[in-house]
């Protein structure tokens, strides 16, 4: 059965639906592609058409996008050359949408052509906008839920089936940046102001067919085919486009530290295509999409940020055998800036919820940072009085633990103290339902040493949330020694409700994303502290792709909370803690009272607002900087192997169960250099040989923590890679 379809009116109109058999959103396949462009040949030959009109079978939605697998199959198809492979595949996609945008007119004359018009549902994503540039008008339905865009830079790729030329030739360089270069997102209304679409209708598909029935011959030639056109905002060598592609460049680089290839290379097709004929400028489009498509960066970044991260948001790792866990009502004890966060996105889901504190001032004030953060959304035209309202209805504010009747799942969020934890599950245990499941939001205390508070710890987990809870898009879920299947179900089903993206891990301490994050904030203080420039740690982390240096990060997140970590850890490891060289930086910032953002004062220095000024200087008066310097290199694979072997050691131990959450938990949770793919996808990159001789070096120079792990070592010997070896499970047993 064909995904597209097309059936003839009495008017002499075509319409062609597409929709992709069991799926709930149009994607694009090969076949797909194939045929669509039978049915617009048949349409074109078809004297009894007048015209065509494109639409969607799916409610609400045209597309979201291109099923990934084609790429795949065209490197497989081309056998030892798969860049051929790829690029005559793409030059088939263009020579199918230039079909439907040529329209079979005259080539001479532009005239005898037929219209052909979309009408758009509702969101259409890459190849679902892609499609309709190619033709000739392009009607929306008046759907504020929309999203309209080409979001496939933050994937890894750019819009390779024409949307790049056609988008840049339609709008100029600039106003089409936001949407190719940031992968912006519009809802109908505004994608018609930006000039994306050309109409916001309550009927598309009636007022598509009433437009090409009388369309004329000058209507269905696009401006670029046009005699004497001239690209809005001046191409590269005009004196206004010459500024615009110099302050690209510049934006670009700035933005992207040279590490995520998608990006100049669609800048790079976008200046060069502005220099030859439309046709020849698919041309240069698809070389360069095929140049990044061969790039690893780029199969590893859509490898994590989409297949992997929808496979987990689907349920790839839930509990089979299990009901579906649907949360009706929450309780949230805790209304600080955690148990706030977490109301408001648990109301947003339209769950109902049950915030507890100690004081109904308290309580209050953790309802009240919902209405602050509507309070900003109506401001931006973003949200209304009316769903502010709504919200703020399906939060109850108070002090009496008999209102968590009825919630099937708990979230506690108060301090991290074992005792006020306990004392908190014993009281709700004696309101909850026995099915009730109970999660600690804990960042850092084992899940089964506090699940020894209740009286059901099968029912018992974590629920990690990073912090602020609306913007961070990961949720890590641990289980303890005891937790059971229903309680996994249930967070799961949970993090899916409120659109946000899980990974479930083993109890250990730190878990697996603080873990991680934590040795490599520690060896950016181990440098300052050795007397390396603060300057080159900071920028040799962002040179690699990580959103903050170390200094900044450990600013931000608090540098007393670092101390208060740290004596933690070291009274529970003892002799073992093996942070001595870290504290001592950390403990003398806290003497100092420099505490970081909160106040004001941390590695870096702030102004009287709170914004960032540079870099203290007060560092290099206590650690003052050493005569010869590390290179660059050296001091970003320490940043780097810090993070990975944790990774890897979380693997080992059976923390981490599959890898597919290793990488995508690093890169939603604490940013991992997201060109890489994540820390597993980084290492295949690198090559399990070299990774290894690398520990090896790092451990002489630096210390026992970069001794390379004995998977990592088994891999090296065996020249294995990670999504070789353990596909989509990551057991290393």
């Amino acid at each position: 059965m064909s995904d597209f379809t097309m059936k003839t009116d009495a008017d002499g109109v075509a319409l062609i639906t597409w929709d992709t058999v069991g799926k709930s959103m149009n994607v694009m396949s090969q076949q797909a592609f194939n045929d669509l462009s039978d049915l617009i040949d048949q349409a074109l030959a078809d004297e009894a058409v007048k015209g065509i009109v494109l639409t969607s079978g799916k409610d609400g939605t045209f597309a979201g996008g291109m099923d990934l697998n084609v790429i795949a199959k065209m490197k497989e198809d081309a056998g030892d050359d798969p860049a051929r492979g790829v690029f005559e595949g793409v030059m088939q996609m263009h020579g199918v949408l230039r079909k439907i945008e040529l329209a079979g007119m005259d080539p001479k004359t532009q005239k005898g052509g037929k219209p052909i018009a979309t009408a758009l549902p509702g969101t259409a994503l890459g190849i679902g906008l892609e499609l309709p540039l190619s033709t000739h008008r392009i009607f929306c339905a008046d759907n504020p839920k929309a999203k309209i865009g080409l979001p496939e830079i933050m994937v890894g790729i750019f819009p390779g089936a024409g949307g790049t030329t056609r988008l840049v030739r339609k709008m100029g360089a600039m106003a089409a940046s936001p949407f190719l270069l940031e992968g912006k997102l519009s809802d109908p209304q505004a994608a018609k102001r930006a000039g994306i679409i050309d109409e916001v209708v309550a009927d598309p598909v009636a007022a598509a067919k009433e437009w090409v029935l009388i369309a004329k011959d000058a209507d269905i030639v696009k401006v670029w085919d046009a005699k004497g056109y001239k690209m809005p905002g001046g191409a590269p060598y005009h004196p206004a486009g010459f500024m615009t592609f110099v302050g690209a460049s510049a934006m670009v680089n700035g933005k992207t530290q040279g590490v995520y290839p998608a990006a100049k290379a669609l800048l790079s097709a976008v200046y060069e295509g502005a220099l030859v004929p439309f046709d020849t400028a698919l041309k240069v489009e698809a070389r360069w999409f095929t140049n990044v498509l061969m790039n690893p960066s780029s199969a590893a970044m859509i490898r994590s940020l989409f297949i992997n991260k929808e496979a987990l948001e689907k349920g790839a790792v839930r509990p089979k055998d299990v009901a579906d866990q649907k949360v009706r009502k929450v309780g949230v004890l805790g209304a600080g800036m955690m148990g706030a966060g977490i109301t408001l996105v648990s109301a947003q889901a339209g769950i109902e919820v049950v915030l507890i504190d100690q004081k109904q001032e308290a309580a209050d004030k953790g309802k009240a940072y919902t209405a602050s953060y509507m309070d900003k959304g109506i401001a931006r035209k973003k949200a209304t009085e009316e769903k502010k309202a709504e919200l703020l209805g399906r939060i109850t504010a108070t002090t009496d633990y008999a209102a968590l009747k009825g919630c099937d799942l708990i979230i506690e969020a108060v301090f991290e103290d074992p005792k006020i934890k306990a004392d908190v599950t014993a009281r709700v245990e004696e309101v909850i339902s026995e099915d009730c499941i109970f999660a600690s939001n804990t960042s850092t205390l084992p899940i089964t040493s506090l699940a020894k508070a209740s009286k059901r710890p099968d029912q018992f987990i974590g629920i990690h949330f990073f912090s602020p809870v609306e913007k961070m898009l990961l949720v890590e879920i641990i289980k303890g020694k005891e937790t059971g299947d229903v309680a996994v179900a249930k967070a799961l089903d949970y993090v899916r409700q409120i659109r946000k993206t899980p990974i479930v891990v083993n109890d250990a301490r730190f878990f697996y994303a603080n873990r991680c994050i934590i040795p490599y904030i520690n060896e950016g203080m181990r440098m300052i502290a050795e007397g390396v420039t603060p300057a080159l740690v900071e920028n040799a982390a962002r040179l690699v792709g990580m959103p903050l240096g170390p200094l900044q990060l450990v600013d931000e997140t608090s540098i007393d909370l670092g101390a208060k970590i740290a004596r933690a850890t070291k009274a529970a490891m003892g002799d073992t803690y093996p942070d001595g060289a870290v504290d001592e930086v950390v403990f003398w910032m806290e003497a100092e009272g420099r505490l970081g953002r909160k106040s004001n004062a941390g590695f870096y220095s702030y102004d009287e607002k709170g914004k960032r000024q540079g870099l203290w200087d007060g560092i290099a008066a206590k650690y003052p900087t050493a005569e010869e310097q590390p290179d660059l290199i050296t001091v970003q694979h320490r940043l780097l192997f810090a993070q990975v072997l944790e990774a890897v050691r979380a693997l080992e131990e059976g923390v981490l169960e599959d890898i597919r959450e290793g990488d995508v938990g690093a890169i939603l949770g604490w940013g991992f250099a997201p060109w890489s793919g994540g820390p597993f996808s980084w290492l295949d990159m690198i090559g399990a040989p070299y990774a290894a001789e690398r520990c090896d070096q790092l451990t002489e120079a630096f210390g026992d923590r970069f001794a390379c792990p004995a998977l990592l070592r088994e891999m090296a010997d065996k020249n294995q890679s990670f999504y070789d070896r353990f596909g989509t499970t990551a057991k290393a047993a």
